[in-house]
């Protein structure tokens, strides 16, 4: 579907999604981000909704500046996805005893790990320097550095909310590992820290929104900035790096014969520098993947909707970006308010998952329906696999 563009603001706001169907308070925010003077433009993904500072599903590109809250508390936040050599008979009949024995080895919701994992005994893990990226840490703001040993508790961690570890088949039968998760505590309180230090800028005082305070160009505050994000980033994707290792040996515990293929992996909580309309500008993605022209993505929907692999088609008017999910409909309490556990387990028939009360947040109908997210951006990508899950580890 073609873009339409919002009305009421100072550059461009290109919309995959209907304006008229988006909450007001969302597009009070997108139209908020507008009147800041260095936005170079605004792209808007089909999942939009209301967010803390800046809409879940926008990508701002901003010239000489970026805001912190225009990349969200979880830094990095992302999916990684790897296509197995196994098809669904290979897969063992008790997929209960699958999941539990997922759950064992990956911590989920606030437990971590009892000591650091070594990524060096991860069979086939590719990811290395693991020096190197410790060695930064203390380069890092010193609000963080009493953090280090949790850090490193909780890489290889899943977290809480909408983070995930699916086990998944393709529409032939083949088996995939699908994960949801990001930077865990080290990268919210590195975003915290920089979020704060932003709005107290003076060239921040008169924005119509504080929660979009930016770092500018060429100084102190904004170095600071991108050296503990692109450290945050990092580490969020060597976190799913290590928790698709051990989901791996897992699986090849259960089925000696699986082998792993390239894994697929996207931030959708994150900056990037590029260039649009031959100006440098640092686009940041807030629920939303990069999608250039050959770009390998993915985009999930719920606990018990599945997920499609995609491959991007370079469209520069969205800033070469898609979307990062279905995007939720419903707030957690109104969900928590509106379902039942009887809700859960009906909206979740045949998916091997928790069915409990603390996750009815999490249930499908809270989502929007992503075949309709889907259609709105066949401009952005197209389709390389539907997944569907059979067994949903949640935080």
């Amino acid at each position: 579907m073609p873009y339409t563009e919002a009305p009421g603001a100072r550059v461009p706001i290109r919309m995959w999604a209907d304006p008229h169907t988006v909450e007001a308070a969302a597009m009070d925010q997108l139209r908020n981000v507008t009147r800041m003077p260095w936005v170079h433009g605004l792209a808007v993904m089909p999942d939009v909704h209301y967010g803390k500072g800046a809409t879940v599903g926008s990508v701002i590109a901003m010239r000489d500046a970026v805001s912190p809250a225009a990349v969200g508390v979880d830094i990095g936040c992302g999916m990684t996805a790897v296509e197995t050599s196994l098809t669904a008979q290979d897969l063992p009949d008790d997929l209960h005893r699958l999941r539990s024995d997922l759950e064992q080895v990956i911590p989920v919701g606030f437990q971590m790990h009892k000591t650091p994992v070594n990524p060096r005994r991860i069979h086939g893990l590719k990811t290395g320097d693991w020096s190197k990226f410790w060695d930064r840490f203390d380069d890092l703001a010193p609000a963080v550095h009493a953090r280090r040993q949790r850090a490193e508790n909780q890489l290889g961690t899943l977290g809480g909310g909408n983070h995930f570890l699916e086990v998944c088949l393709d529409d032939a039968g083949t088996v995939w590992i699908v994960l949801h998760s990001g930077s865990r505590n080290i990268g919210k309180e590195l975003a915290e820290h920089h979020i704060d230090k932003a709005r107290k800028l003076p060239h921040n005082q008169d924005l119509p929104d504080r929660d979009l305070a930016v770092f500018v160009a060429d100084t102190p505050e904004m170095d600071a900035y991108r050296r503990d994000l692109f450290w945050a980033q990092e580490y969020a994707r060597r976190n799913r790096d290590v928790m698709m290792g051990l989901a791996c040996d897992v699986i090849r515990k259960a089925v000696p014969k699986a082998r792993f293929e390239q894994w697929i992996s996207c931030h959708h909580n994150y900056v990037a520098e590029e260039n649009y309309d031959g100006v440098n500008v640092l686009v940041t993605r807030k629920g939303a993947i990069r999608a250039g022209r050959g770009d390998l993505g993915i985009i999930p929907g719920s606990m018990a909707t599945g997920t499609y692999i995609v491959r991007g088609l370079g469209n520069p008017a969205s800033f070469n970006s898609a979307s990062h999910g279905a995007g939720r409909r419903m707030s957690r309490n109104k969900a928590k308010k509106t379902f039942t556990r009887a809700d859960l387990v009906e909206q979740t028939k045949g998916v091997e998952c928790r069915k409990d009360i603390s996750v009815i947040d999490e249930i499908p109908a809270a989502y929007k329906d992503l075949e309709s997210v889907m259609d709105a951006q066949t401009d952005l990508v197209e389709v390389v696999a539907h997944l569907r899950q059979v067994i949903c580890v949640k935080g």
